[in-house]
This record gives structure tokens, sequence and C-alpha cells, in this order.
């Protein structure tokens, strides 16, 4: 398997993208009575439902390497590419995957092949109107990557059918560390490991990370950025755009 995105930015996910209790509710919730599931773009093993059994698929041998030793046993292989037969899962859980997938349209008729009642997937809308500080005011560029990365719900539904799509606001104490996790905790998105552990940060110009970082720095060092983003403060949890969505098959 050739090499991928995340054999070389996937290293210390198991740290920083643990699952976060509030959005592993909600994934559970929308798999409902599904007796097996298959996690399909696994990474490193998050919200895979323990009071059922669970079969990962992730094509990254990076990824795979950090799954724990208690994590479901997982496959080796590519979304658009599932070997399985035909409606071998009661349900396919896909969280923050599609964006990385070469082939969209493969992928989601595969995810509908092997489902026999649902498939839930946690994505992000590029229609959404986000307002996040961090791509309005620093890095307009990566909201711009992202929304054309990631597919939209129609586009979704032209494949999957019917979606019952809900909002899933991001709460202040995030535990996954995707790109919208730290809102509330600006100081995070300075360090490092987190950046490398956000796809669209990572994917940046060193250059680019570099004069984010001291623009960052320097409105947190003088209040610039609190008083920018008063509005935050009472808030327990944001609606940046993520949705779940969900195929009932």
């Amino acid at each position: 398997m050739a090499e991928l995105a995340y054999d070389r930015i996937g290293i210390g996910y198991r740290t920083r993208r643990r699952a976060d209790s509030q959005i592993a509710k909600r994934l559970w919730g929308a798999l409902g009575d599904s007796g097996t599931v298959l996690n399909v773009g696994a990474g490193a093993g998050s919200y895979e439902p323990v009071d059922r059994p669970v079969v990962a698929v992730e094509p990254s041998l990076t990824m795979i390497q950090q799954r724990p030793a208690t994590a479901a046993p997982c496959v080796r292989a590519l979304g658009e590419a599932l070997p399985f037969q035909d409606h071998s899962f009661d349900a396919v859980l896909g969280v923050l995957t599609l964006h990385h997938w070469a082939n969209l349209a493969d992928g989601l008729r595969e995810l509908s092949r092997v489902a026999r009642k649902r498939i839930v997937l946690l994505t992000w809308d590029p229609e959404s109107d986000e307002q996040f500080w961090l791509t309005r005011d620093y890095l307009p560029a990566v909201l711009e990557f992202d929304r054309a990365r990631f597919p939209k719900m129609a586009e979704l539904e032209r494949h999957l059918g019917k979606l019952e799509v809900s909002h899933l606001p991001v709460p202040a104490d995030c535990a996954d560390g995707f790109r919208g996790s730290y809102w509330k905790r600006p100081q995070a998105y300075l360090n490092p490991d987190i950046q490398r552990s956000i796809s669209s940060f990572a994917m940046l110009e060193p250059d680019v990370v570099k004069r984010f970082d001291a623009r960052l720095a320097q409105d947190l060092d003088s209040g610039e950025w609190a008083r920018r983003n008063e509005d935050l403060v009472e808030c327990e949890a944001f609606d940046m755009g993520y949705r779940i969505a969900v195929a009932h098959l």
C-alpha cells in the first residue's frame, strides 16, 4: 500500500486524538441498537464502542501501530475497497475520515454495501458559517482548504439517501484534538505536538506556521485575543459546523 498522509503526520495521534466523552455519547447513541459495527478510517481507535463487537479498518500503518492492545481488531485497508461481504455489519461508523479519502463516491458506495441498518458519520459541513477565530482571524487558508476537501451534506445524500443530520457543538474542554477542539484554549494552538495532530495544520508550510505562532502569541500577550473573543467567556460549547449524519438503510 502506497504511503498515505497519515503515515507522515499521524505520529502522536494516540495521545492527542483521544475520544471525548460527550462526543462519544452522541455517536454511540446514533448507532442505536446496532449489534455489530465497522469503524472505517479508525485511526488509533477513538470512539469505538465497547459494548458490542467492533471491527476497525485503517489504511495507515502509522495509525494502526498506535492502537492500544485493548482496541478492536483492525484490518489494513482503504475505505474505498472494504474487504468484507455485502451487509456484513449492522452499522458503519466513520469519524472525521471522509475528507481524507481519494474517491468519496467509491467509499460511500462501500459503506452502503457492507452496512445492514445504518451509517453514522461525524464530519464537518463546509457550507456552515463557521465563525471560528482561528480561521477567521489567523488562518483563512485552512478554512478554504477544509471547505474544498470536506463533502457537502447534499453530496453525501446523493450517495447515501436522506440523512438525519444533527449539530455537534464542541465542548469547551474537548478531550479530542481535532481542529476546533481548543476554541476556548487558544494557547494550545501554539503547541507543536497539537499542531501536528491536526491534519489541516500539519500540511501548512513551516513559514506560515511560524507567522501564525508569532501573531497569536502577540495577541495573547497583549490581551487583543481576549478582547476580540470576549463573547466566548460564558460559552460551554461552540457550534462551528461539526455534524453527525446518519443514513438509515
